[in-house]
């Protein structure tokens, strides 16, 4: 299966899901990404936004460059039926990548587990950053796709962590979160909140995952000092941000863009004090004090996703996954 300019490798959803990798070699995957864009050596361009008016569908194309990998990927994302519940909602989401030494195409492939995948790591490297140095209890919020592997992630960037919360009404989300957690950490469990006030005054980091239809709403009265909270769907009050005593973002431009629902009364979002990938590369320190107050916004980066789309290629190739498309003979 050897590559040319006239071939395209296409790695389906289940090359890719066949694939084993573990959350260590993820992490890495996207801390070096983030290493390598603060250096100036990648390249992250805006993404392009398409939606209609009636707001039934949205369109994203993101491109960019990784300069450690030596590679350039486009991302695009489609997803139709927002108004539609989940289940039926279509979904689709691919990223290509090419070799900037060869000039050859490495692959096409679906881009689902490498975004269920890089967004807990980030989240994980956010908690690890910003969390205070004696942190030792995390809640998460959601149990969704992102919901179901934040805690086996924040367990791999902080094994301190003892008491691991979860808020969840769905039972075969509950499930699938004890299921991924038994999975990589044997012998760890959740406690299931009910009292989300509660569990939130009691946690050190917390993180938000829950689909846009959840009541939960955590209010930055509920924080004591020294929380870290971080979004990545829905379950945090703007209070949690408007008055955090620092507020950290993977992007601000993109949080500014993306993070209109946490917009204050005047529709407006408050800075970053800082970006992840300054943080990362130890130039800045996302806490300055034990007792801050932080919020940390995730929102993808498309180096991230190219980092560790190209890692999976790698292993993918090595196995002799994937089918060759003579696309352009």
């Amino acid at each position: 299966m050897d590559q040319d300019d006239t071939t395209l490798r296409i790695l389906s959803t289940s090359d890719l899901a066949g694939l084993e990798i573990s959350l260590a070699d993820v992490v890495a995957t996207v801390e070096g990404a983030y290493r390598t864009l603060a250096a100036g050596k990648s390249d992250n361009p805006r993404k392009l936004t398409v939606k209609p008016a009636d707001g039934h569908s949205v369109s994203y194309a993101m491109l960019g460059r990784d300069g450690s990998r030596n590679v350039v990927a486009i991302k695009t994302s489609y997803k139709h039926g927002l108004h539609a519940s989940r289940d039926q909602q279509h979904y689709y989401t691919t990223l290509t990548i090419y070799d900037d030494v060869t000039g050859l195409p490495v692959a096409m492939m679906d881009c689902s587990r490498i975004g269920s995948l890089r967004t807990p790591a980030v989240s994980a490297l956010l908690a690890r950053e910003c969390a205070a140095p004696e942190a030792s209890t995390a809640l998460v919020v959601g149990t969704g796709t992102q919901g179901r592997l934040a805690l086996p992630f924040l367990l791999t960037t902080m094994p301190r962590l003892d008491r691991l919360l979860l808020s969840g009404t769905h039972p075969d989300g509950i499930a699938a979160v004890r299921a991924e957690l038994t999975r990589h950490f044997p012998g760890r469990d959740i406690e299931l909140v009910s009292d989300l006030r509660t569990a939130a005054r009691e946690a050190d980091v917390i993180v938000a995952t829950a689909g846009a239809h959840t009541p939960a709403a955590i209010e930055a009265d509920w924080l004591r000092p020294g929380t870290t909270s971080i979004l990545v769907g829905h379950g945090l009050a703007p209070s949690t941000l408007h008055r955090a005593d620092r507020v950290i973002a993977t992007s601000e431009a993109q949080m500014h863009v993306t993070g209109t629902d946490m917009a204050d009364a005047d529709g407006k979002l408050p800075s970053a004090d800082l970006e992840l990938p300054v943080i990362i590369s130890g130039i800045s320190k996302a806490r300055t004090t034990p007792q801050q107050r932080i919020f940390a916004y995730n929102s993808g980066l498309v180096v991230t996703d190219i980092a560790l789309g190209h890692r999976f290629a790698q292993l993918a190739i090595e196995q002799g996954l994937g089918t060759e498309i003579p696309l352009w003979k």
